[in-house]
């Protein structure tokens, strides 16, 4: 690039506290990875949990409180002044993958990333496994189920009948395995879905069948002018005796300032080698599950592989912060990408679909 770029870093969570410190311990990462990268400008927008925005010098919590905080139909008329040539999102709560993203559309700022729709579509667990298990991507048998106001015990019978236990227990459209149970007991599952739904903003909760170790990988995927490029998988800690899945506790701890992302611990997680004989299926599902959600740029997606080496799509993750402890930005470093040419390529391909 022969021009200089003003980059806005969408910010924050208007969800909640916890969304908005994992948003600000992301974008944080970002812009310091980013400063010295040339050809860029960057420009901080925060959105706290109270729903107001504001235009902080940089993401320290002093920067934030000090920044005068105004309502949206303000906060548009800076945006359009500061006239960014594109935007990276960084807000990881529903509203702002979804809402924040369509915003930033009306408002006629491009960014990189997926759409509002495919964030939305990705977000809720079963609809995703509906649509890449349309392409010929293996899901696990599962079945949702109201978890709100109450349960219907006939209903989770029907559920264990059709699925079989054991089962784990998942809110449809909760990260980081919150409210995430194993169930192999049908008197313990009732308490496991009331749990779920507490984790919820629709009230479903999917019963999914257990799969057993094998191993669990994820696989990210870039759109580049050659095709989509699976990436170097990254594999998980898990045991069948003391770990059979992972929880909140294997991927954040803490909370506010002490926020940690544990799940980049090498005790926690650690990179395949390109000829480990898992990886040719997990790429090729990978793929497939990219072009069925109508992803574009990058998508992430978590595998399940039996004691076979049959891979199994549990979820997808459309989202990368380019913060150093983003896992797409790992994956790509382990294949030779390092974090500013990913980046700089990612705003170009934005700026060309503009």
């Amino acid at each position: 690039m022969t021009e200089r770029r003003m980059v806005l870093h969408l910010v924050g969570s208007p969800t909640d506290d916890f969304f908005a410190d994992l948003s600000r311990l992301y974008a944080g990462g970002c812009l310091e990875a980013l400063a010295d990268v040339p050809g860029f400008d960057h420009v901080v927008v925060w959105v706290g949990p109270d729903g107001r925005w504001r235009f902080p010098a940089d993401l320290g919590r002093e920067a934030i409180e000090a920044a005068e905080p105004v309502e949206l139909a303000e906060a548009v008329g800076l945006v359009r002044g500061i006239a960014p040539d594109v935007a990276l999102p960084q807000l990881f709560c529903i509203a702002g993958m979804t809402t924040y993203r369509a915003l930033l559309d009306v408002l006629g700022v491009p960014f990189v990333g997926n759409s509002a729709d495919v964030m939305a579509l990705a977000a809720h667990k079963e609809r995703t496994r509906a649509v890449v298990a349309a392409a010929g991507v293996d899901v696990p048998p599962g079945r949702v189920v109201r978890g709100h106001p109450d349960v219907d015990e006939r209903l989770l019978d029907d559920a264990v009948e059709a699925v079989g236990l054991p089962v784990v227990v998942k809110p449809v459209d909760a990260d980081n395995s919150t409210g995430v149970a194993l169930v192999r007991d049908r008197a313990d599952l009732r308490s496991a879905v009331v749990e779920a739904a507490r984790e919820t903003s629709v009230g479903d909760v999917l019963l999914e069948r257990f799969v057993p170790l094998g191993r669990e990988v994820r696989c990210a995927v870039l759109e580049t002018d050659d095709g989509l490029r699976a990436l170097p998988l990254e594999e998980y800690a898990v045991d069948a005796q003391h770990k059979p899945i992972r929880d909140r506790a294997d991927k954040l701890a803490g909370s506010g300032d002490d926020l940690a992302l544990v799940a980049k611990t090498h005790d926690h997680a650690w990179m395949v080698a390109d000829d480990d004989q898992v990886v040719p299926a997990v790429h090729e599902a990978a793929r497939t599950a990219f072009h069925a959600l109508g992803c574009r740029d990058y998508g992430l997606f978590d595998f399940r592989v039996d004691s076979e080496g049959r891979p199994w799509c549990l979820e997808a993750g459309l989202y990368c912060s380019f913060a150093p402890s983003s896992v797409v930005v790992m994956m790509a470093a382990a294949g030779g990408t390092p974090l500013p040419e990913l980046f700089v390529s990612a705003v170009e391909r934005t700026l060309t679909r503009r």
